[in-house]
């Protein structure tokens, strides 16, 4: 599987401005993909004020999504701000190149930031079967948490889409890393650069990793767009001759 990672700059609650700015960046990507994956709240950035620019699944962003997914015969993920039933979620969606949408809700919530206060948190794991990988979409904060990400689904490619600052990313490189050897899974984590209305800082280290912990991409901290390519058989190959996973503890979360 090749997959683009877009690592750039947000415009602070500006929906518009940030599509544009994708659009384009999406158009560049001159080779073939089979999967693009844009960061956290990329309509908007890190925000607590979903009032400013929360869509619906029916808006435009949704739609601009599928637009794009069928132009570039590509999927793309990343998490924006949706309003449904009277709540507020930070809700990633899977964009398939048909048009099909599947979501995950941030299950772990930024209390740091208020943003338990303000958002409605998700309560189901999403795998997602796409041209024989089975993936495992999570957001931000959800990395520091081990237990929700464990692989009993048997998911062979663990993402991570962030807006995670400057002053923590250290952590971020740890934990990215130690998600892919646990779980004997590739992990994509893709951040965000520049600076946003609170003043916090982003460097990306957007990278991939694969299920030894080696990396396939180093942590970039540039604005650009970088494609990697995952190898399925190795990392089965790599499964079976050390059955790591067959040992792993039988827990339940809900």
């Amino acid at each position: 599987m090749k997959i683009a990672l877009l690592q750039t700059a947000l415009s602070w609650e500006n929906p518009e401005e940030n599509c544009l700015n994708l659009e384009e960046k999406i158009h560049s990507i001159s080779e073939d993909v089979d999967l693009i994956v844009l960061p956290e709240m990329f309509t908007s950035g890190f925000t607590m004020h979903p009032q400013n620019c929360a869509e619906t699944m029916q808006g435009a962003t949704i739609s601009w999504l599928q637009s794009l997914a069928k132009e570039k015969n590509s999927a793309i993920t990343g998490s924006l701000i949706i309003e449904e039933n009277g709540n507020y979620f930070n809700r990633l969606v899977f964009v398939f190149p048909n048009g099909e949408i599947q979501h995950y809700d941030k299950r772990h919530l930024f209390t740091l930031a208020g943003e338990d206060k303000i958002y409605t948190a998700g309560t189901k794991k999403l795998i997602v079967e796409y041209k024989g990988f089975k993936i495992c979409p999570l957001i931000c904060y959800d990395l520091r948490f081990p237990v929700f990400a464990r692989n009993v689904e048997e998911y062979d490619v663990l993402i991570y889409v962030a807006n995670w600052p400057k002053p923590r990313v250290n952590a971020w490189d740890i934990l990215l890393k130690a998600r892919a050897v646990e779980n004997m899974s590739y992990v994509i984590g893709v951040n965000r650069v520049g600076l946003d209305n609170n003043n916090h800082e982003y460097v990306g280290h957007s990278q991939a990793i694969d299920f030894l912990g080696n990396c396939v991409l180093e942590p970039q901290e540039t604005e650009e767009i970088f494609i990697v390519t995952l190898d399925k058989d190795a990392m089965l190959d790599t499964r079976k001759k050390l059955n790591f996973l067959n040992d792993k503890d039988e827990f339940k979360i809900f």
